[in-house]
């Protein structure tokens, strides 16, 4: 989308919400007209960091892909897993994080993907086509995302003519580019949602040194 007059500005701006809290009923938020991003800001559990960074290091290449149901979620995670220390503390949270998910959007099936990461998966700043993502990292860095006036969506995609994002003209403004926190639950509205087709949140996974990996989980509509 071309933002060509003050009016597509306003508008633009208008999606600049950020809602985030400790408490997880923020997530709800993300149902607000003008959020586009909803964060949990949950304690992080030191059992979950050990789990994940031994998957990272024993099990990189293992990368579950599937569809959970609440009936099911539980046994079938628990036959994907790896066997590490803390898989049952591991386990617990995501049946959690699915349960929530399904129940927030009334949905019977929940699209999971566990993804150890040792470089950026997604490395150019963009928006998602769906309607909705739930994300969080185990261990290591998170997803970064931009303030809607922190972006200029002209240089989006192709508008981007394959420079890279500090050189594509995309950021804007002086505000610092925006990260998730390590075990910060994350749901990220796309330009899949209804009415919010061309105000998808711009994001981009983070640059990682050498050595360094993380452990992504996302949720997706099935």
């Amino acid at each position: 989308m071309l933002l060509n007059t003050q009016e597509d500005i306003d508008i633009a701006e208008a999606w600049a919400k950020v809602a985030a809290d400790k408490d997880s009923s923020i997530l709800t938020s993300i149902y607000e007209d003008n959020t586009n991003i909803a964060i949990w800001q949950r304690q992080h559990q030191q059992a979950l960091e050990t789990y994940a960074k031994q998957w990272c290091e024993q099990r990189p290449t293992h990368t579950p892909r599937l569809l959970l149901s609440l009936n099911n979620a539980s046994q079938a995670l628990d036959e994907l897993l790896p066997e590490l220390e803390y898989k049952s503390e591991f386990l617990q949270d995501i049946v959690l994080l699915v349960d929530m998910f399904a129940c927030l959007f009334d949905v019977d099936e929940v699209g999971l993907r566990l993804t150890p990461l040792s470089q950026a998966m997604c490395p150019k700043f963009h928006v998602d086509n769906i309607p909705c993502r739930l994300v969080t990292t185990y261990g290591g860095v998170g997803t970064q995302w931009l303030l809607e006036d922190n972006v200029n969506r002209n240089y989006l995609g192709r508008g981007g003519n394959g420079l890279p994002d500090h050189k594509s003209g995309i950021l804007q403004g002086d505000k610092a580019i925006q990260q998730l926190h390590s075990q910060q639950v994350g749901l990220l509205k796309g330009s899949g949602w209804e009415g919010n087709e061309n105000f998808g949140l711009v994001h981009r996974s983070p640059a990682l040194e050498a050595e360094q990996m993380r452990l992504l989980l996302t949720l997706d509509f099935s």
